[in-house]
């Protein structure tokens, strides 16, 4: 069985298996990872980092690639803009 940690994503608390990325945290959630200039909502695309289209806001740090990030218990994630 995983260990479960809490995160928060755009305000909303979730619990997570211990070892998830933020891109997939972001998913589970139902919330984009980052909003593009024309204001559409993007998630995951690639899944290794290259698109960016996983980009958030880790713990106040903007343009996170979250596909390449684990979760840790007690981080802040936001959707990018």
């Amino acid at each position: 069985m995983h260990e479960e940690i809490r995160i928060r994503i755009n305000g909303k608390s979730l619990a997570v298996p211990r070892g998830t990325s933020v891109a997939a945290a972001m998913t589970r959630a139902g919330e984009p990872c980052r909003i593009s200039v024309s204001g559409q909502a993007r998630a995951p695309l690639c899944g290794m980092g290259i698109c960016f289209d996983c980009r958030a806001v880790v713990n106040g740090q903007p343009h996170v690639r979250g596909c390449q990030v684990q979760c840790e218990a007690g981080m802040e994630i936001l959707s990018d803009e």
